[in-house]
């Protein structure tokens, strides 16, 4: 992570946590869950006619040409 986004991040948390303790929350009510009655009958899924194409996969043989590449390194590398 580079160092400017380190300090970024670390501003955003700031102004967040003083965001947050700048708010006084107070619960006024107890919840409770609804009251619920749930009867049910079997369902129908949709039914589809699909007429797919017809693909035919077969494979061959080909002999391609790759090319030749050299790569010259530099003898005066930093190890790192």
């Amino acid at each position: 992570m580079k160092n400017t986004q380190k300090w970024t991040l670390a501003g955003a948390l700031l102004v967040a946590t003083i965001g947050l303790t700048a708010c006084d929350v107070e619960q006024t009510e107890e919840a409770s869950m609804p009251d619920v009655d749930v009867s049910a009958e079997g369902g129908n899924m949709p039914e589809y006619d699909v007429d797919a194409a017809d693909v035919d996969v077969g494979t061959r043989e080909k002999t391609v040409t790759v090319p030749d590449v050299d790569v010259d390194m530099p003898e005066d590398q930093d190890e790192r």
